[in-house]
């Protein structure tokens, strides 16, 4: 394996890491002290799966990176659509269901959703960014 990747992988992991662990613990602070509502999706599982996709499309763009592929952006764009498709596809089971209060549950996903999908980006940056 490149060592440049798995360089990139082991600092992206640990970072990612620390912002899943920040998130959900403040996360559960709110939930538990400000609302009583019973939620369709454990925490848990949303963190679980911000957790995943992100590290997963993380890791495709580096490997292509890593490999001498420069121009990423379109496999990014392609990477966030299908991670788009994926969120609906988990938020499925939800919105079919009969459970009354949907709103609560669809903010717990999508406010996680986008800080990290404004961490992932921030962390592609340098991958999006041509070199001189």
């Amino acid at each position: 394996m490149n060592p440049i990747f798995l360089k990139k992988q082991f600092s992206f992991l640990i970072q990612l890491t620390t912002l899943s662990l920040i998130l959900f613990g403040i996360h559960t602070y709110l939930i538990h002290y400000f609302f009583d509502d019973y939620l369709f999706f454990p925490l848990w599982q949303i963190y679980l799966f911000h957790f995943i996709i992100t590290f997963l499309v993380y890791t495709f763009l580096n490997y292509k990176y890593s490999n001498g592929k420069i121009e990423i952006f379109n496999s990014f764009m392609i990477a966030t659509f299908l991670k788009m498709t994926l969120a609906i596809i988990f938020l499925l089971p939800l919105l079919l269901s009969e459970f009354e209060n949907k709103k609560p549950d669809v903010f717990n996903f999508f406010i996680p959703y986008f800080l990290f999908l404004i961490f992932e980006v921030y962390s592609v940056n340098t991958f999006l960014q041509k070199k001189p």
